[in-house]
């Protein structure tokens, strides 16, 4: 068995690296930890903290194929995020212009969630903790 004790990051491939940078940092509030550009990929590779402890990173490369965007395709479904009050997280994306789906109920827990969508249609979802 391997000794995992959390996820260190998640990966995202983006068409447009300047705009999803800015979606990630300017409306989702993510501190950029490092960001680097790799000549020999003519590429960026942005490091992005999410809440206390968790990363994701941000990836640009030239031409990449578009994604999969059928729910229920094989491979990384969605992104979720824990938010305290998720009403008032749906008021905030609003007020930047990020569609949201309605607000449902989780039937196995009781907690509320939703989905919104990044820049390059990867489905993100907010769940209220």
């Amino acid at each position: 068995m391997l000794n995992i004790s959390s996820i260190h990051h998640v990966a995202v491939i983006c068409s447009d690296y300047e705009k999803s940078k800015a979606f990630y940092t300017e409306k989702l509030g993510f501190e950029i930890i490092e960001e680097t550009y790799r000549k020999e990929r003519k590429s960026y590779k942005c490091d992005l903290r999410v809440g206390e402890s968790d990363q994701i990173e941000l990836f640009s490369f030239k031409n990449p194929p578009e994604r999969v965007t059928n729910p229920e395709a094989c491979g990384l479904r969605h992104l979720a995020f824990k938010v305290k009050d998720i009403e008032q997280s749906v008021r905030d994306l609003k007020e930047m212009g990020i569609p949201v789906e309605p607000i449902r109920l989780d039937p196995l827990t009781g907690k509320k969630f939703t989905f919104f969508r990044d820049p390059d249609d990867l489905p993100l979802e907010i769940y209220e903790n």
